[in-house]
């Protein structure tokens, strides 16, 4: 089921487990994964895009793998908070992956999360080449850590 508040994913979720996080792009799809304790969130792959049934497949078997309960969409918002086409896409992405996977799903507004992840890998010194290998599944791991910090955030009211 797909969450739209961040508190109604976190109440659907079997505690404690590991999330997954995914930065959807038009060519890519970043991945980053949490820790057990839903605290530190780790990059992990970059899938290359090709048809939908062969990247929920992929994505499907990174959840089964790892026993993921929760999945954390970035939704790339305009910078005034409105949805373009970007949003759509994504909507429609985590749509058709509901209906393949039964665990709970939401949103996390992903604006400036490739910037902080591009600004991360430059501070490391990352090369050009790299940094291109990398960026999306940096970015998914901004994406799901901004998300697991709510969580934490919720947990302690």
């Amino acid at each position: 089921m797909i969450y739209e508040e961040t508190s109604d994913f976190v109440a659907a979720l079997p505690r404690p487990c590991p999330l997954i996080g995914l930065d959807f792009g038009t060519k890519t799809i970043g991945v980053a994964v949490s820790d057990g304790l839903m605290s530190v969130a780790t990059p992990l792959e970059t899938i290359r895009r090709k048809k939908f049934t062969l990247d929920a497949a992929r994505i499907q078997e990174i959840i089964a793998h790892r026993n993921i309960g929760g999945l954390v969409l970035g939704l790339p918002r305009n910078m005034d908070g409105s949805e373009g086409p970007r949003c759509q896409s994504t909507r429609a992405f985590a749509r058709n992956l509901s209906r393949l996977w039964d665990g709970p799903i939401a949103f996390w507004d992903e604006r400036l999360s490739t910037v902080a992840a591009e600004r991360a890998l430059l501070e490391a010194d990352t090369s050009r080449k790299r940094r291109a290998e990398v960026i999306d599944h940096v970015a998914a791991s901004y994406i799901l850590q901004g998300l697991l910090d709510r969580v934490r955030h919720i947990a302690a009211q």
